[in-house]
């Protein structure tokens, strides 16, 4: 019912996780992000495979030893699928061998892939090699495009109905967090949605607080000259602002 993405920007650092299913609100039951490890608990999934993985994680227990862990002492192992990163940056994955077919997964050294109930192989190959292969996008555009590739593979062999996208930039907090629950064309609206975060959000986002700097940076009126350096550029390029939201009556 899901395929799913997790990678660290060697770059940056930052994690990411991106899943899109035929299964209502998907983007809500498999993350679990943190500041230094994530984890993707899918196919029946059980949400203290996520819950608590995430937070053994980024205590520091390495990630085979977890999930090693909450297989054996779960007796609905065989319908459940994770994969997970370590504070370390080590993948490991499991399928279970009731998750339906076709169901597999697949670990790098940057980057994992998992899926059930796809269409076929290709859809996890095909979104692993396109992440690896697309290193000249912006990380979150470089996990989308990933995705999609996987979607073009066949993706979910039932259709299409959310996705969801979490990336946390060393931080207890999320960077950005976007879904869309129920859609037709969810990974589109993904990218819609990370259109419209590029037009104010990701400006606020660069300004948020952290645990080094408390207070970010509350100058208005530098997030304010970015946003409009931003907008005078997407109007020199002729691109209209895709954002559905409404100005006052």
């Amino acid at each position: 019912m899901t395929y799913s993405l997790i990678a660290k920007d060697t770059e940056t650092g930052a994690i990411g996780l991106i899943v899109a299913s035929r299964f209502f609100a998907c983007g809500a039951r498999v993350p679990c992000v943190g500041a230094h490890s994530a984890i993707a608990s899918q196919a029946f999934s059980n949400p203290v495979w996520g819950t608590e993985g995430l937070r053994r994680l980024e205590a520091g227990e390495a990630a085979q030893a977890v999930l090693d862990d909450l297989v054996a002492r779960d007796v609905g192992r065989a319908s459940r699928q994770a994969h997970l990163m370590d504070a370390k940056g080590n993948f490991a994955a499991y399928t279970g061998a009731d998750c339906v077919d076709l169901a597999g997964h697949r670990i790098g050294a940057t980057h994992s892939v998992a899926g059930n109930m796809l269409a076929g192989p290709d859809v996890v190959d095909s979104t692993f090699e396109t992440y690896a292969l697309e290193t000249a996008l912006p990380f979150p555009e470089r996990l989308m495009a990933a995705m999609e590739a996987g979607e073009r593979a066949g993706g979910d062999k039932r259709g299409k109905q959310a996705a969801g996208l979490v990336i946390h930039r060393g931080q207890s907090h999320a960077w950005l967090d976007m879904r869309s629950d129920d859609h037709a064309d969810p990974l589109a609206e993904l990218r819609r949605l990370y259109d419209v975060a590029s037009e104010r959000y990701l400006h606020f986002a660069e300004a948020m607080p952290s645990e080094q700097n408390f207070s970010g940076n509350p100058d208005r009126g530098a997030l304010e000259d970015a946003i409009a350096r931003a907008d005078a550029k997407r109007q020199a390029e002729g691109r209209e602002s895709r954002s559905l939201a409404s100005d006052p009556a």
